[in-house]
């Protein structure tokens, strides 16, 4: 199935995504660690079905170094042992605050705790910001059905130059 509009070529999404893109160049830029940022946006696309955003961010994470295994078990973390005890309250951040409308809560005060143990202030402002950031991108590709398979890591950094 073709996309359904091409968010790259109409001058008001253009200049939409371009400003998008850049403000995710905050989080990219913070002291939270960038295997966590890919790991994160990856299982909230997961959650998300957008093939456009898991394609990037497995390309992306795998170019910088992450493992096949720990990219494989992103879906199944909390029944792997191959993620630190920080990434796995990062993953739980991400799911919880992915799925707001499967809980009343939103996110729970025991996954919060486990943020609070493993991260900083400013770590964790980039986080909450990144889990918001890919939940918008995820609905922006799913919405127009944008197609994962041909991204190509280090075409999202390249974009904004």
């Amino acid at each position: 199935m073709d996309a359904r509009f091409n968010l790259f070529e109409n001058e008001i999404a253009a200049k939409f995504t371009k400003r998008f893109a850049n403000a995710s160049m905050v989080i990219q830029q913070s002291p939270l660690p960038a295997s966590t940022q890919e790991l994160v946006s990856l299982r909230a696309s997961q959650i998300n079905g957008c093939g456009w955003c898991i394609d990037m961010h497995t390309k992306e994470a795998s170019a910088a170094g992450e493992t096949a295994v720990r990219l494989h078990l992103v879906a199944a973390w909390r029944e792997s042992t191959v993620f630190s005890e920080a990434e796995q309250a990062a993953l739980a951040l991400a799911e919880e605050g992915t799925r707001l409308a499967d809980a009343h809560q939103g996110v729970s005060d025991e996954t919060w705790a486990q943020v609070r143990k493993h991260y900083d202030d400013d770590q964790i402002a980039a986080l909450v910001c990144l889990v918001a950031l890919i939940n918008a991108a995820n609905r922006l590709a799913v919405i127009v059905h944008q197609r994962g398979g041909s991204y190509e890591a280090g075409a999202f950094a390249a974009a904004l130059n």
